[in-house]
């Protein structure tokens, strides 16, 4: 498979997608995961999550997740060998002073509806930018991709 039906192939599993799966790691070094909701908006992710929530004191602190996007298992050929695209992230928090603030939130509400507008209520809630620095894309068996993500371009994986 060419590098250019894969680059369609991961761009369709994030369209697909409404919410990502999280890594990060505790003031202790425990590997933590969760999942959030996404906005995919100028090649950064955008979530708006709890301070209650464990990955999002652990992002503050270290400034650094993983993320992933799965195929779902129903869909999947071989539970062995399911589609995924993991990319590690540098996080950043938008303040509520900055000018994208509000238009970020906006397009979360657009994509989620009235949730989004009952939470932009709540005082504990973080935008978190994740912006991905590389990746990684499995498309099977023997089909694992690095990611140039500056050019979202897919080369073979060296291990």
């Amino acid at each position: 498979m060419s590098s250019e039906p894969l680059a369609a192939d991961y761009r369709t599993l994030i369209a697909n997608s409404q919410s990502l799966i999280i890594a990060s790691s505790s003031e202790l070094g425990t590997a933590e995961v969760s999942y959030a909701p996404f906005l995919d908006y100028q090649n950064t992710f955008y979530i708006y999550v709890s301070q209650l929530a464990r990955h999002t004191g652990n992002m503050l602190r270290q400034r650094q997740a993983s993320i992933m996007f799965i195929e779902p298992e129903a869909e999947a050929v071989n539970p062995f060998a399911r589609r995924r695209l993991v990319l590690e992230c540098t996080v950043e928090e938008i303040d509520k002073r900055h000018a994208a603030y509000t238009q970020l939130l906006d397009k979360l509400q657009q994509r989620f509806g009235e949730t989004v507008a009952v939470l932009r209520a709540l005082a504990d809630f973080h935008l978190l930018a994740l912006t991905p620095l590389r990746g990684q894309y499995v498309a099977g068996f023997g089909k694992a991709f690095s990611m140039d993500v500056e050019n979202g371009v897919l080369l073979p994986a060296t291990h």
